[in-house]
């Protein structure tokens, strides 16, 4: 059994872009459908829809490239861990590579991007890093 869901299924994205697939089969959960959710609405993948298969669901992830070819993730990076949690305050959440990346934070509020956060004024804890 997994015990984190969200770790395993950045990587999973992270090794499908290194083969260059088309797409990537994770493991459900609402934070990680959250996350997908953040990635999709920033640009770093196509799209993903909910599957079920034998009683227990999945996701499906469209990948997304550029015109050359090369994914438009260049780093995937779990921030916070089951061992270690990182939480941030709404003050420390700034932004991340000079605007190029994105904080996927959880908040009271939902999963959002660090923008977002900042500008709800709630802070919580840092699910992963992309850019």
């Amino acid at each position: 059994m997994l015990n984190d869901l969200i770790a395993d299924g950045l990587t999973r994205i992270r090794n499908a872009a290194m083969r260059k697939l088309e797409t990537a089969k994770l493991l459900h959960s609402k934070v990680v459908e959250a996350t997908l959710n953040v990635l999709a609405q920033k640009g770093y993948i196509e799209s993903f829809n909910v599957v079920e298969e034998d009683n227990k669901k999945f996701i499906n992830v469209v990948l997304k490239y550029d015109e050359y070819g090369k994914s438009v993730i260049n780093e995937l990076k779990r921030v916070s861990t089951p061992g270690r949690r990182v939480y941030q305050g709404k003050d420390d959440i700034k932004r991340f590579k000079n605007g190029y990346g994105t904080i996927v934070v959880s908040t009271s509020k939902g999963v959002m991007s660090g923008i977002e956060a900042h500008k709800a004024g709630v802070g919580g804890e840092i699910i992963c890093t992309v850019w």
